[in-house]
């Protein structure tokens, strides 16, 4: 992979470039490939290093007990004064490099107001109809593996998957029959991996969670960064941007000030990009301008509106079946996702989990002697439940006066949540495991971050406009999640590059 010369340590110096994108994840690695042809100089800024190819990639007890590849700063909890590690990845393709590969559309619904146990969920500024050929470019990009036609919530689309959808082993073909049989609408989830015929993907176990030692996982490096590299974007690894400056005016960023390998580096370019999670983004807003209040801060949200989903690992034994199969994450079941014939409000998605392992939950249930959880694994099967978080100014993403990183995160809806969790335990207990065992993901479960610079036509309740840009500064745009107005319930990543694809096209960064 080409990459752009690092800076020497032992002095200050300066980079120019057209455009600079900060953060080289789903909406930077995105943004990048999109800009590919452009004409334009690009830069694309990553704080982190490539994530190295070897054979701890694929170990359970490397990547889940001894967090190998774990390398954020531990943030504080504001509530408690606690630290915790977020679920977050600083590489070059960001939290894509361990992530499940689950690359589902937002519903028609969710970009309207939308409404739920606890309040109402805004609508967004754009529509499906606006995204909907984004949405398709994306999954052409990312080369999504999926089937119309299973899923009741599903948005209409003006074009076909670009390959057939992963098809359930046989263990997870039963579990849908049995499901179907209660008359629940089991599909095939929509899923970024290289399976095509002569891909190199080999439906292994060691995807969800893992990086991929054979680079057949469609993630933003793989997929975005490396062939916008190779079309001539500059790339900056191990470059991590501490702050912004502005014009005399305020009205416009004229620089970003870097650390790269224990020296300072001064980026100029003539336009900004911020992609650097939805976190660390409003952390780089608050912590930029003269007056304390923050970049783009002018509706006083930056930071404010921080969602992560509610969401629960639920585990599903039968101690008479074992479960041997090997690439787990399959199936989904949306038939609570929105209000109407099976319930009043929305509750949320069901999708499977890549296949449990025990020494990936003993750190969740260390009383438990690992041969049972040996046993128990052997015989789950494995569920991610996730229900929507509402907008709420007061969980917000806080700069400390150390530097260090706060949230303050309490969460909302849940009582739908439970509800979920409630039938999907009987829904699975009648379809012959009966034994059911739940955990619900707390503060440090944040891969699903976003909200905290929201995106809206009003300068006074939104931090961006519709096409991306920031309504106080001229030169300066976000394309990760922090733009979303609401968290919805499913895996966002393929919104963050449709969005990515969708401001890009606009034309007024490269105009």
């Amino acid at each position: 992979m080409s990459s752009y010369p690092l800076v020497s340590p032992d002095h200050a110096d300066e980079i120019t470039c057209d455009i600079a994108i900060i953060g080289s994840g789903m909406g930077g690695g995105t943004l990048a490939w999109a800009l590919r042809d452009s004409g334009a100089d690009v830069l694309l800024v990553e704080r982190g290093d490539h994530l190295p190819r070897e054979e701890q990639n694929w170990s359970v007890e490397e990547v889940f007990a001894k967090g190998r590849y774990k390398n954020a700063e531990p943030w504080i909890d504001e509530s408690t004064g606690a630290e915790f590690l977020p679920g977050v990845h600083y590489y070059v393709g960001g939290n894509t490099k361990v992530y499940g590969a689950c690359l589902p559309r937002f519903r028609e619904k969710d970009f309207t107001a939308l409404e739920h146990a606890d309040g109402t969920s805004p609508a967004w500024p754009v529509t499906y109809a606006e995204m909907e050929p984004h949405y398709l470019a994306a999954e052409r990009l990312f080369g999504v593996h999926g089937s119309p036609g299973g899923d009741p919530t599903e948005p209409w689309r003006s074009g076909d998957y670009p390959y057939p959808a992963l098809e359930h082993e046989p263990a997870m073909a039963d579990l849908a029959a049995r499901l179907g049989a209660q008359g629940l609408n089991p599909f095939l989830m929509p899923t970024g991996v290289d399976r095509r015929e002569g891909g190199g993907c080999i439906r292994c176990r060691t995807c969800d969670g893992f990086p991929c030692k054979v680079e057949a996982k469609s993630d933003a490096e793989t997929r975005a960064v490396r062939p916008a590299t190779e079309a001539g974007v500059r790339l900056l690894t191990r470059t991590r941007v501490r702050r912004l400056e502005t014009s005399g005016d305020g009205r416009r960023v004229v620089a970003a000030v870097a650390e790269v390998d224990g020296g300072t580096v001064r980026i100029t370019a003539d336009r900004f990009v911020l992609a650097a999670s939805a976190v660390n983004t409003a952390a780089l807003l608050l912590a930029s301008g003269e007056d304390g209040r923050g970049l783009a801060n002018g509706s006083g949200l930056v930071g404010r509106r921080y969602m992560v989903h509610n969401t629960t690992f639920l585990v599903a034994v039968d101690p008479r079946r074992r479960n041997d199969v090997v690439f787990q994450k399959t199936l989904g079941i949306n038939d609570w996702y929105l209000s109407g014939r099976h319930t009043e409000l929305p509750l949320g998605n069901l999708q499977m989990l890549g296949k449990l392992r025990a020494s990936m939950i003993k750190a969740a249930r260390p009383q438990v002697p690992l041969p049972i959880l040996r046993y128990l694994t052997d015989h789950s099967v494995d569920i991610y439940l996730t229900t929507e978080d509402l907008p709420d100014p007061e969980n917000q993403v806080v700069l400390r006066d150390d530097g260090r990183l706060g949230v303050r995160w309490r969460a909302n809806n849940l009582a739908p949540h439970a509800e979920l969790v409630k039938r999907v335990g009987a829904v699975m207990r009648a379809a012959g495991y009966p034994l059911v065992f739940s955990e619900r993901m707390n503060i440090a479960t944040s891969s699903h971050q976003c909200g905290t610079a929201v995106m809206g036509t009003d300068p006074a309740t939104s931090v961006v406009d519709p096409t991306g840009r920031t309504h106080d500064l001229d030169n300066l745009w976000i394309t990760d999640s922090s733009v979303f107005p609401s968290s919805t319930a499913l895996n966002p990543a393929l919104t963050i590059a449709a969005n990515a694809l969708r401001v890009a096209s606009l034309g007024a960064l490269t105009s």
